[in-house]
């Protein structure tokens, strides 16, 4: 019997929005005066992506500051069209805001976050009036954060915090996370059947951070670019997916149990995160096109020297995979879509396909027709 993945896709996309409860199903009805100007997703900004490319961002393997804060500066200027860069910073923040800024560890000491990428962002909110008290930096587990050197680099008063403590095997723990705050979904992870009843809703749930719920207004996305061996990338829509809520583990428990095609839109379509997620900045000045999100990205890894903005993360997203799926046929790999098991990435199907089912969630723009990338060149 010939085997249609597309059809299956779409049909197992009905039979999970039809299972979703209704305070996550009501979130494409909730946001969708975002387009024209309201912040969240997809922002006032949908299908606009700005690409910024310096050629000396980064010298043997090591970020530069000031090439790396010119291309800050430009690419938020391009976005918005303002004449410089803190008027661009006031379109998204204001005192009084409480300001929190995804980062990502995974895959350390390779394509993690950077610090370079990093201060000129808090110099930035400090400018148009945010105290440190009042800026958040945040990943999901506080070990992870602080092993790739992340709480070093803060300045004094800015504070951050995690969702949970470790990594722990059993993605349930609440101590971080909002009780009433979560996706559901018929996905279940296995393991956990000697802790829980299966049927217990708990398990089928991914509950948000208190970070998110509590402790901030509007958040800053700071993703890195590389492939992802489950999800096919790990971008923007990754970065919030799998870093705000708990109980990530599910959705993709082996190389032929993956559901991440379905599970990263349902979390991102969450009204909370469609609302306070107002602004996206890929790091692309080092990159990965294979073995992600670990450490066998190291041998994958090339200085892509390009940063990207954007209010749209699928926008982003779409065009952060065309740029990664250029490399790999710069180096003569399948493009992530056709990708089948190999030493450095096991999983069956990498479901690049998240990206275009959250446009069909209202997440964003996929149509390349329609997104409209701008690319500028420094240096």
């Amino acid at each position: 019997m010939a085997f249609d993945r597309r059809g299956f896709l779409a049909a197992s996309l009905s039979a999970t929005m039809a299972s979703l409860p209704t305070k996550v199903a009501r979130a494409q009805a909730s946001s969708r005066a975002g387009d024209g100007g309201h912040l969240g997703i997809p922002g006032p900004y949908p299908g606009r992506v700005i690409a910024v490319h310096h050629p000396d961002s980064i010298a043997s393997g090591a970020y530069q500051p000031q090439p790396v804060e010119r291309m800050m500066d430009r690419g938020m200027c391009e976005l918005t069209g303002a004449d410089n860069s803190i008027d661009a910073w006031r379109q998204f923040f204001e005192p009084g805001d409480v300001v929190g800024i995804k980062l990502n560890p995974v895959g350390m000491p390779h394509v993690i976050s950077a610090p370079e990428v990093l201060h000129p962002i808090l110099r930035a909110l400090e400018q148009i009036g945010i105290p440190r008290r009042d800026i958040v930096a945040y990943d999901r587990y506080g070990e992870q954060f602080q092993r790739a050197g992340f709480v070093d680099w803060l300045p004094d008063g800015v504070r951050w915090t995690s969702g949970s403590p470790i990594s722990p095997k059993i993605q349930l723990d609440m101590g971080g996370y909002d009780r009433d705050v979560y996706m559901e979904m018929p996905l279940v992870h296995p393991d956990y059947a000697s802790d829980y009843d299966l049927s217990d809703p708990h398990t089928r749930r991914s509950y948000v951070a208190k970070f998110l719920s509590k402790e901030v207004n509007k958040v800053i996305n700071v993703c890195v670019m590389k492939h992802h061996q489950s999800a096919g990338v790990t971008l923007a829509l990754k970065n919030m997916s799998h870093g705000l809520v708990n109980n990530v583990s599910r959705s993709h428990v082996s190389p032929t149990a993956n559901a991440c095609g379905i599970f990263i839109p349902a979390v991102v379509d969450l009204p909370i995160i469609r609302e306070k997620l107002v602004l996206h900045i890929l790091d692309g000045v080092q990159a990965a096109c294979h073995g992600g999100p670990g450490s066998s990205v190291g041998r994958y890894m090339w200085e892509h020297k390009t940063m990207y903005f954007a209010t749209d993360p699928v926008a982003l997203d779409k065009t952060g995979w065309k740029a990664i799926d250029k490399k790999r046929a710069e180096v003569g790999r399948p493009p992530i879509a056709l990708l089948k098991p190999d030493q450095d990435s096991r999983w069956l199907n990498a479901q690049v396909e998240h990206i275009e089912l959250a446009a069909n969630f209202g997440l964003g723009v996929f149509d390349d027709t329609k997104i409209r990338l701008k690319r500028v060149e420094l240096g």
